[in-house]
């Protein structure tokens, strides 16, 4: 059977969408272990590239995902799929999770830096020492911010596995259109 002709997503859409998910990749994968433990024994973060890179694509995450955002109250109307209600509901279930993760993996870092002290270490030898505005929120005082932001990263990537397995069983199973409305080219089905 082949696939419905259907709209694709916008350029910018489609450009925001896979920057960001090779970006937020890219960070997991450069995460330090053991952050916490590396900067109560002294060790400075600046001396550290993964940590530099982390957190520097971090700020990208949260940049992309803010101007991403403020595209979608922009845009053309997203492309309309016809699949069952649950699927569609799924579907908004899951773009919410990501869309929350998306926004507070860089605002859990940053909460947990400020609370413990840490310095922001950025590319380009950009460092912030300390952020007080943050540490002084009562906030950051009501939970360990790095646990928190650790967990929610396992959670981006398990979400995400699952969104690309489900874009997947559209494209494979269904046929339905689905992942061509957000691939790069000119020629939909």
């Amino acid at each position: 059977m082949n696939q419905p002709s259907i709209t694709p997503y916008d350029l910018p859409s489609r450009a925001f969408h896979w920057l960001t998910a090779i970006v937020v990749t890219i960070a997991f994968i450069l995460g330090p272990e053991h952050f916490g433990q590396m900067m109560h024994r002294g060790i400075d973060p600046a001396s550290q590239s993964d940590i530099v890179w982390h957190e520097s694509l971090g700020l990208l995450v949260l940049l992309l995902t803010l101007l991403r955002l403020l595209w979608v109250a922009l845009r053309p109307a997203a492309p309309q799929i016809p699949m069952s209600i649950s699927m569609h509901r799924m579907a908004l279930l899951m773009r919410v999770a990501l869309w929350t993760l998306l926004l507070a993996l860089p605002i859990t870092a940053l909460l947990a830096l400020g609370r413990d002290a840490h310095p922001l270490t950025l590319l380009g030898g950009v460092r912030i020492n300390e952020m007080p505005m943050i540490a002084n929120l009562a906030i950051a005082k009501l939970v360990d911010w790095g646990d928190v932001h650790k967990f929610l990263g396992d959670a981006i990537m398990v979400l995400a596995g699952l969104h690309a397995a489900a874009a997947l069983f559209h494209h494979l199973v269904l046929k339905d259109g689905v992942l061509s409305t957000m691939l790069p080219g000119k020629k939909f089905r």
